[in-house]
């Protein structure tokens, strides 16, 4: 007596020690993948079994499938076939001694991966609102009996509730992580589309706004900036000039020099162009907003709307600012041709602590080659 004891005792801290070990695994990952082979680790383990696997319902192919299998890749098999079959249609669970005695095993997984099954054991994966939605499935038996006793059974099913909880708080999450993505790519396209609204009346190339928020993007990489913010910089900087959709016609694409007053009314596109977006609550339009309000700012204090100096201006604003120029004299205009290279260059130095940053205009400079490139590929 004193020896089974121990030996109860010794598999209790065996069982213990698995899901300490485990179980803190399991909650922080985060893939489907990585969680179906966790699992299905944990679950061979649990019960001493050659192999464990979690199929589950591909309702869109009526087929279970897994990826977990241990030694082999994924498998698919019809949504009724075999034990793992039976257990999902049926919703029970099933204890297989010898898996060849019985006429519901299926032999083509065998045949499929030349391994000879005898011991099996199954479980459904129920989720919250008591559906089936997969199948523990565990086969052969580790040991002297071979065959899965009533507590490997008891101990799978735990598992499995635990399981399938985890596989559905899984799904929940890759649900809202899809439906995030799928905002963010709307938002993208959303900022596109303004912003070609925006360039669309006047007479100059759409492709002005691609080019700035390329551009843009590479200023903020050579600047140095964290990845994350060289994308929101590229993705924000095509709604720079959507305050133009304001500006009437005459004055937009005035093929001469604008007077005062039209200048005036020119310059009011950096401020409604920061009224339309600056209240969202969306950052990436905000950000975006700022860009408007602030790329005609200058680093001595002589820009506008606002006439801020230095680092008061926001650091996309400069970036784009840097951005917006070199395209506009790159390119020819309504009111220009477009400057020659060397001449692009050299006003960029020239305006170095002037007009823009010295750091990002040093950045330009240095590498010149690769951010000019656009403009001789335009001209070939």
């Amino acid at each position: 007596m004193k020896a089974i004891a121990t030996a109860n005792a010794s598999d209790s801290d065996r069982i213990l020690s698995l899901l300490f070990t485990y179980m803190p695994r399991i909650a922080s990952e985060r893939r489907m993948d990585g969680l179906l082979v966790l699992m299905a680790d944990l679950g061979r383990s649990m019960v001493n079994a050659d192999r464990c696997s979690l199929w589950l319902i591909d309702s869109e192919k009526n087929e279970l499938w897994t990826k977990v299998a241990h030694g082999v890749n994924e498998l698919r098999i019809p949504l009724d076939a075999g034990f793992a079959g039976y257990s999902v249609k049926h919703a029970e669970s099933l204890l297989i001694d010898d898996a060849y005695k019985d006429d519901r095993f299926d032999r083509r997984s065998d045949e499929l991966t030349h391994y000879h099954t005898s011991s099996v054991m199954t479980v459904p994966l129920m989720d919250g609102a008591g559906n089936v939605m997969g199948v523990y499935q565990a086969i052969n038996k580790q040991g002297e009996s071979g065959v899965f006793s009533k507590q490997d059974l008891n101990r799978l099913t735990l598992t499995a509730v635990y399981s399938a909880k985890t596989i559905e708080s899984a799904r929940l999450t890759e649900e809202v992580e899809r439906s995030k993505d799928e905002l963010e790519a709307t938002q993208r396209e959303l900022i596109h589309i303004l912003g070609d609204a925006s360039e669309s009346r006047s007479s100059e190339t759409g492709d002005h706004i691609q080019r700035v928020a390329e551009i843009s993007y590479m200023l903020a990489k050579f600047y140095g900036l964290p990845q994350e913010d060289c994308e929101q910089i590229r993705l924000a900087a095509p709604m720079h000039d959507l305050g133009k959709i304001g500006i009437p016609d005459a004055i937009l694409n005035k093929p001469g020099k604008l007077n005062d007053v039209e200048f005036a009314v020119m310059k009011s596109h950096t401020s409604v162009g920061q009224q339309l977006l600056g209240s969202s609550r969306r950052k990436l339009l905000r950000l975006a907003g700022m860009v408007a309000g602030s790329h005609h700012e200058r680093w001595d204090g002589s820009g506008y709307p606002s006439g801020l100096k230095g680092e008061d201006i926001p650091l996309a604003g400069r970036i784009c600012a840097v951005a917006d120029v070199l395209d506009a004299l790159a390119c020819s205009r309504c009111y220009k041709a477009a400057w020659p290279e060397e001449k692009v260059r050299e006003e960029f130095i020239k305006q170095r602590g002037v007009q823009f940053q010295p750091e990002l205009v040093d950045q330009l400079i240095l590498h010149w080659d690769e951010i000019f490139q656009v403009y001789r590929d335009m001209n070939a």
